[in-house]
């Protein structure tokens, strides 16, 4: 009898533990991140999914990793909580029918800070390229070319900065352009706290205003229906003659045409530019010509250490999310960020 009232209560406890874990799903193959998530937490369970199954899994699931899309919010009865591995909410917001996820009750939360240091050493590694004509020594250099002066170098310090978007991203490019001497202006929508290497902040409809003081503009804002191609051929026609152009969040919120327009006429210096519109640029597009731009395919992002501090702030939601406490990096779904 002691055994059987034994084994009744391993089952109750079995079954009470089965119904306080979590479900949550993985929109991803590897098996080294789906052992780092679930270390996070045994409330938690975690469920590699992909389009086979994740229909049939989201039905019971509790939160979801990944891009998640329209008809898996609508299937996901039970959603309470989305992470995306970006900092960037616009395609599960705004692109491809967001208002299931936008217009629910589910907390977003994404990567937003996490891959602020690498984005802007990146910021600043493709300014300084053009400023110091790095570029140009290089391709010398494969070429055993020993440039003769004169030699035009830009030095930075005494010149201004405008940073459009001040977040994680922004305020970490600010850090290093203060620190090579530049002033900087900020152009947020935010009511944002005072920071020492920031000498103002401007809201968005002051751009306008402040571009022509710029000697370098560096694009750090998300991408939202209200920031879409916020700086068009005006805003370029505005730009100082001899700036410099550097983008490294989302290449929709400048339009391209205008950008290789402002190159070619030598309006612009030079430009580095992660992020573009269409992505990837198309062979045969005329940015490719222009001699005085660097490009790169969305990779400021990536160093030897985004990967832990990712993993890092979702295995703090998990924790967070399986023992009902505030998650960490929630974005405001009505704004995009």
């Amino acid at each position: 009898m002691n055994r059987l009232f034994q084994a009744l209560a391993l089952c109750a406890l079995t079954a009470s533990s089965f119904a306080q874990s979590k479900k949550i799903l993985l929109e991803s193959d590897d098996p080294v991140l789906l052992k780092q998530l679930q270390s996070a937490s045994a409330k938690a369970t975690l469920v590699p999914i992909t389009n086979d199954n994740v229909m049939r899994e989201i039905a019971d699931a509790d939160a979801f990793i990944g891009s998640i899309k329209p008809e898996h919010v609508r299937a996901g009865k039970k959603l309470q909580w989305v992470q995306i591995m970006s900092a960037g909410a616009e395609r599960v917001l705004h692109l491809a029918g967001g208002n299931d996820l936008r217009d629910s009750k589910i907390i977003l939360t994404n990567n937003q800070i996490v891959q602020g240091p690498e984005i802007a050493d990146h910021a600043m590694g493709m300014l300084l390229m053009l400023a110091r004509g790095l570029h140009t020594f290089y391709m010398q250099t494969q070429q055993e070319v020993w440039q003769p002066r004169p030699y035009p170098g830009i030095e930075l310090n005494g010149r201004t900065a405008v940073i459009v978007g001040v977040g994680g991203i922004g305020t970490q490019i600010a850090f290093r352009a203060w620190a090579h001497g530049m002033t900087v202006i900020g152009v947020d929508p935010a009511d944002m706290p005072y920071m020492p290497v920031i000498s103002k902040i401007v809201k968005p409809d002051r751009l306008d205003e402040v571009l022509p003081q710029a000697d370098v503009i560096f694009v750090s804002a998300p991408h939202t229906t209200m920031s879409h191609k916020m700086l068009g051929p005006r805003q370029f026609d505005l730009m100082k003659k001899g700036s410099y152009f550097i983008a490294v969040s989302r290449g929709g919120l400048y339009d391209l045409n205008s950008l290789v327009k402002a190159l070619q006429s030598k309006q612009l210096a030079g430009a580095g530019v992660d992020v573009t519109d269409p992505e990837p640029l198309p062979k045969g597009h005329p940015l490719w010509k222009c001699s005085n731009v660097v490009v790169t395919p969305h990779i400021a992002g990536r160093s030897d250490k985004d990967h832990d501090r990712m993993v890092g702030t979702i295995q703090e939601n998990i924790r967070r999310f399986v023992d009902g406490k505030p998650l960490v990096n929630v974005v405001d779904k009505q704004k995009g960020y």
